[in-house]
Parts: structure tokens; sequence; C-alpha cells
């Protein structure tokens, strides 16, 4: 059976490293194949997804959704890195500080995802090449989670085999001087190598998938001459709304935007958002006004309307929360061509609104109600992101939508609601991270993953799904039995004892290096989460076969899982920079391979002083 759970384990390492076959079908195949050589039994073969970790993992997913999608990461990097001024070198640490906080707390793939915009346009700002900065990027991401408990799956397998095996179970920060060290040594290596490496790469862009909201609101010049304005309680536009008023009929102007703000309870914010002209106006909502001042002041005078004067530099701008805007291009066949805008009736229809038509390189803005449509005009229309999504399953001789809506509405922050976001997440922290606290810590990632759909963060239970890497946890939960399998026919046994025979004799740290290059080795070929649960049960039994404390070993493990740094697709943040910095292997090489030895060999002085043989 030994021999069987070996070869099974060899194959689904080959298959791993083929890449043909997607990680978590060959995960599931290798335990089924286990269960159907009796290896296993079919509760032991399900038990990875009964697994504590598998569900938290889930949560951290969520919990790190609902902090990006209220901007409150992006608040939290962009702030940092605003710190750095035009200095290369302070910017360069500011970069790695900011992007390992943020990794500590949320996957280290999303973190990267989040900061790669902010560290271009920043690099740009201050006149540097972005290649110097985004392969550090990449590497802050993974030592970000090595500071604490749920910075990376990892570490939260060792913690559990540490238990399993009778140790007390390691605290939310008992990984974080490691981390610090990963950073700082981190830091103090990629200084000198990326000067000298990656100052001259040519990058190859960030691949965009079509205009931005903002790129849009300026090619359209929607947000010149806006002016906000306040409903007062004694207007005679409240309980009417824009369409019985006829504001633009009357004064010419346009109303872009409706936000009516309120409160869900002690501490919620409420922000509703509207673009239609049969929403009954209520007092205070605020207004987002675009036509001639004469006009503006006109309609605030004889309506009750409080013009917001404007901080100098800082105009108004439209806000994409619940409502946002997309462009169509309208087929020659399209049922609307020849017809006036006001005559295709986009708002009765289809719930939108028309702000401008793009014909070749001319823009029409003004008087849109009694301009006609022609094919392959370009139409900007504004909404609702359910009802512009909905446009994409009508008839495709009629329009295309350029570029996907549902992406991205998903990409607009409701910054409104960082500040709760960030409450959730300190609360989560803190309950996990203080023992007199009596909640495990599963219950508290729940909690806070729970808490992040209730109170909107995250803008609905599907999108709460959509940020969990489902990938990841099959991946997870189906490799978790190997170990038991490893364990059950002795085969960690004997690899344990081939090890400690192998190095044994060279004392303790002799043991640590050995398994620290081994799981190095290992997660150049498969993924680090699959490599910790591998190396986990066999660490342990080498520590327990030469006698000493399994905790600076099995700590050994996750570092070196995690400090992959050699190539560009041993980590997703590795292969995300890639193209953007315009890297080749050799760079990954170049640079990550000296990272990787310096931190290995700190690592095996560092982790026993900390946690003692």
């Amino acid at each position: 059976m030994m021999v069987l759970t070996l070869l099974v384990l060899l194959a689904a390492a080959l298959l791993f490293v083929d890449g043909r076959i997607r990680s978590d079908l060959v995960a599931v195949c290798a335990t089924l194949s286990l269960v159907l050589f009796g290896v296993l039994t079919p509760e032991e073969a399900l038990s990875g997804f009964a697994h504590p970790i598998v569900a938290m993992m889930a949560g951290l997913f969520v919990v790190g959704g609902g902090i990006f999608s209220t901007g409150l990461a992006g608040r939290l990097g962009s702030g940092m890195l605003g710190l750095a001024g035009k200095s290369e070198t302070r910017l360069f640490v500011l970069l790695m500080l900011a992007t390992s906080f943020v990794g500590a707390f949320v996957s280290n793939t999303g973190t990267v995802a989040l900061m790669l915009p902010i560290v271009v346009s920043m690099a740009r700002g201050a006149g540097l090449p972005a290649s110097r900065f985004l392969m550090p990027l990449a590497f802050a991401g993974s030592m970000g989670g090595m500071l604490t408990l749920i910075g990376t799956p990892p570490n939260l397998i060792v913690r559990d085999a540490l238990v399993a095996a009778g140790y007390p179970a390691l605290k939310f920060f008992s990984f974080t001087p490691v981390g610090l060290i990963c950073v700082g040594v981190g830091t103090a290596v990629l200084i000198p190598l990326t000067k000298r490496f990656l100052r001259d790469r040519k990058a190859k862009g960030l691949g965009e998938n079509g205009k931005s909201l903002q790129q849009l609101s300026e090619e359209y010049r929607l947000t010149h001459g806006l002016v906000e304005a306040r409903v007062a309680e004694a207007s005679p536009m409240v309980g009417h709304s824009l369409k019985e008023l006829d504001i633009h009929g009357r004064y010419g102007v346009t109303v872009m935007e409706i936000l009516r703000r309120g409160s869900q309870g002690v501490g919620l914010r409420k922000v509703e958002q509207f673009a239609m002209g049969d929403v009954a106006l209520q007092a205070d909502d605020r207004l987002l006004l675009s036509g001639g001042d004469t006009q503006t002041v006109r309609l605030a005078e004889e309506l009750g309307l409080a013009l917001v004067p404007s901080a100098e530099g800082n105009a108004p701008q439209l806000n994409f929360y619940d409502v946002g805007m997309a462009e169509i291009v309208l087929m020659g066949a399209a049922s609307v061509v020849g017809l006036k805008v006001e005559e295709a009736d986009f708002r009765g229809n289809y719930g939108l609104n028309v702000l401008g038509i793009k014909r070749q390189d001319v823009y029409v803005l003004d008087n849109l109600k009694r301009e006609r449509l022609h094919a392959a005009d370009i139409v900007l229309v504004q909404g609702t992101w359910e009802n512009i999504a909905r446009l994409n399953r009508l008839d495709g001789r009629e329009w295309v939508v350029v570029g996907q809506p549902a992406e991205q509405a998903g990409r607009v922050t409701l910054d409104y609601k960082a500040p709760l976001a960030a409450v959730i997440m300190a609360a989560m922290v803190v309950v996990m991270a203080v023992d007199a606290i009596p909640v495990a810590p599963v219950t508290a990632v729940a909690v806070a993953a729970v808490l992040m759909v209730f109170t909107g963060c995250l803008r609905s239970v599907e999108a709460a799904y959509r940020t969990i890497n489902w990938e990841s946890l099959v991946l997870f939960g189906a490799m978790l039995p190997m170990a038991t399998a490893l364990e059950k026919t002795g085969a960690s046994d004997y690899l344990s004892t081939a090890l400690v025979e192998a190095v044994g004799g060279l004392g303790p740290y002799a043991l640590l290096a050995a398994v620290y290059v081994a799981t190095s080795l290992l997660t150049f070929f498969i993924s680090n989460t699959v490599t910790a649960v591998l190396m986990a049960p066999i660490a342990l039994a080498a520590a327990h076969g030469m006698g000493v404390s399994a905790v600076p070993v099995l700590m050994a493990v996750t570092v070196a899982a995690s400090m992959c740094f050699a190539s560009p697709f041993s980590t997703p943040p590795n292969a995300l920079v890639m193209s953007a910095g315009g890297y080749t292997t050799l760079d990954y090489l170049k640079v990550g391979l000296p990272l990787q030895v310096a931190i290995g060999l700190v690592m095996v002085l560092a982790l026993p002083a900390i946690y003692g043989f």
C-alpha cells in the first residue's frame, strides 16, 4: 500500500507540473484512486472538505472581497505609496511595506492585482520605470502572507499539523517575527538587485478590457461644468419626479445623478443612487447638474436648490455605485436606426438614459433628444448595472455592448462602505488574536464574511461567491486526505526516517535546512498549498525522529513554500506581473533566486532562535 500511495502521489505531482489538466481535477482523481485501491475509505477521502481550514479559507476569500470592493485596500496602498514623493528608494521601501501589510490580511494574488495599477501610476508620476517595482510587488505580496496566521494557506496547514501532534496552537501573530524578517531581508536584497537587473524592461501594458468609467466620463466630457446641488426641505421639487418637473425642457439642465444618503442603523451608512427621471425627490437629495451657469442658477432659485460650492481643483465627480454606463454600437439592422433619440425611448424601453453619441470622430452631446440615430453610431447609455447588463442578452442584431458591464460593475468600489469594512476586518483580527475571547478562528472568519454581505460591503451573495477561488478550495480539500494516506500506509515515517538518516548526524540545523530545501524544490513544480500538505507530516515525523521540537521545522515548511521567487510560474503573483513588467524567465532567476537563497540562509538560523529546538 505504501508503494501504491507513493506512486499515486508521484503521478499527481507530474500532472501538476505538466499543467494540461486542472490542478483541482488532478487532486480529486488522486484521492479517488486511493479510495478505489482501498487505501482510503470514502469517509476519509471526504474528510478534507469537512476540515475547518476549508471553511476558513472560503471565509477569508469573502472578507478579502469585501476589503477590495469597498476600496479599503486601495486606500491603504495608495495612501502609503503617496508618502513616497519623487524619491525612488523611498517609493521602493513604501511599496514593499504597503504591499506586505495588505498581503497580511488578504490573498497575495488579490493584493498584487489591486496594487499593480497603483504602482504603475506611481512610477509614471515619479518618472521611473515600472519594471523596477512590479517584480518586487509580487514578491512583497508573498512575504506579507508570512506576517499573520491568515496570510497564506500554508500557515493554516502548519498550525493544524502542530495542534494534531499535541503542540499548543500558533497564535494569530506567531508568524509575525518571521514575516518581518522576510520583508526586511527581501527589501534589503531587492534594492540592489532590481537596480542592477530590472531598469530597462519594456512593459507590455496591463491588458485592460475596454475603457474605464472615468475614461468614458472624460471622453464624453460628462464632468465638464458639473454642479452639485442639495434639495432643500421647502423645495417644490420634494415629492415630485424629474420627469414630472421637466427639468431639461424648462431649464435646459440635465440631472446626471441623484444621490440619497441615509442610515441603516448605528454606524451604518446607506447610499442610494438613481439616474432615472421617475424617482420622487426627497429633502437633502444631492443632484449632479450639467448645463450652463445661467440656467443652473435659475433652476436653483426657482425650485429651492442649494448649490454646493466646490473646493478649488475639486470639481464634482460622477459616482458609480448602483448606476453605471457603457457604450453600445448600433448595428445596420437595428430598429432604432433612423429614429430620433426621444423616439427610440431608451428610458422607457430599457431603463437607460442616453448621455452622448460618438459618430466617427465627432461627439454629439447637445440636443440629444432631436438627434437621429445612424448605423455604426456609438451610443453612451447610463442606468443601473442590471439594466446595462440586460442589453447583452437582447438580440445581437440591434447592437453590441462594448466591454463587459458585469466586470465593470465588479470593479466599482463602494467607497462609502470602506470604514465599515475596516471595522469588520479589525474586529475579526482582534477576536483571532486575543486568547481571552472564547471564539474559534474559523467562527470569527465566518461571522466576518457574513457581515461583509449583510452590511453591503459586497453587493450580493452572488458577489460573495464570486470572490471565492473554488479551484483552490477543491484542490486543498482533495489533497488533505493524501496526508492521511501517507500516515496510514507508513509512507510519512519511511520518508522522514530516510531524511533523518541522511542528515541526522549533522544535527537539527542540517535537518531544518534539508526540509527547507526539499520544500523549496517542490514548490518550483506544484502549488505551495499542496507542498505544505505533503511536507508537513514528513517534517513533523522527522523532527520527532531526531527528538527536537517540530515547531521550527514546520515553520521552515511554510516559509519555504511561500518564498518561491525564482520562477514566473511558481506563484500566481509572479505570473501576474510578468507581462506588465516586460520580464523574461531569466529575470526571475537573476533576481528571485538570490533572494530565495538569502531568505533561506537567514531562516535556517532565525527559526530555531525564535521558536527553539
